[in-house]
């Protein structure tokens, strides 16, 4: 692809209505450490029109902006100077995560939860982890790592953490690899595991009904955080602690199985 200067604008598309500006990559620095004139440049150009959540909530967006940070917008783009690409539906994503993709694009940043009041901070976690699910949607690994680290913040301060609600979501819309899907299976094995929370594994049933790898991630985060601690083996001793009674009945079998 050759070498370009730092201050030349390269979006990923071509638009036969609009000059083309020379080879196509995606953004490699954040927009608020752009030159003015690149800015200028990403500012300009046809626009595009964006229709998110079930709400279909509208954005009018730059469309040199957008394709200049994701391929996934560049591939909603026409190449053969059609109205075709003009419009993108994202109907399965949350208008407050859209929100703050906004923010990112134009500013090169989201607010940072620290800077909130306390009875804010749990909705901005639940903001960016949407966000999250979002941006790996369209291929935008930075701001994915910003939310990521706004969310977990976000949980720390405001003393909370995802339910099943929330952490299903992130194993129906992420992949196997996904960090996230880390994340959720890690808090809710130390949900199970804290004698003083109010949950056991019943409360994971819709995510463990929904997904096996949210079980399979679990069970490991589980081993891993006993740190090599063995339950008491169960073949042994005696006593009645694995047999069916009727009410009332009593059990004669006392003996150990094991010498």
């Amino acid at each position: 692809m050759g070498h370009y200067a730092g201050d030349s604008l390269h979006v990923l598309f071509r638009d036969f209505a609009y000059e083309h500006k020379g080879a196509l990559r995606m953004a490699s620095t954040n927009v608020g450490d752009t030159t003015a004139r690149i800015f200028a440049e990403l500012l300009s150009g046809p626009l595009m029109d964006i229709y998110v959540g079930e709400s279909k909530r509208h954005w009018c967006l730059h469309r040199n902006l957008l394709c200049h940070h994701s391929t996934y917008f560049n591939d909603h783009v026409a190449e053969d100077g059609k109205k075709k690409g003009s419009k993108l539906e994202l109907l399965d994503d949350d208008p407050k995560a859209f929100e703050l993709l906004v923010k990112w694009l134009y500013q090169g940043k989201i607010d940072d939860v620290s800077d909130m009041p306390i009875e804010k901070k749990w909705d901005y976690a639940d903001a960016c982890q949407k966000l999250y699910v979002l941006c790996d949607k369209i291929h935008l690994p930075q701001l994915k790592n910003f939310a990521m680290d706004q969310f977990r913040k976000g949980c720390f301060e405001a003393g909370l953490v995802p339910g099943p609600e929330e952490m299903k979501p992130i194993y129906d819309k992420t992949p196997p690899s996904s960090p996230f899907r880390r994340l959720v299976s890690k808090i809710a094995a130390r949900q199970i595991m804290d004698p003083d929370a109010e949950v056991d594994a019943g409360t994971y049933k819709m995510c463990f009904e929904g997904n096996a790898d949210f079980a399979i991630d679990v069970i490991n985060a589980i081993k891993e955080g006993a740190g090599g601690t063995l339950f008491q083996d169960p073949t042994e001793g005696g006593g009645c602690t694995y047999h069916e009674h009727d009410n009332g009945q009593l059990c004669d079998a006392g003996k150990s199985y094991k010498q």
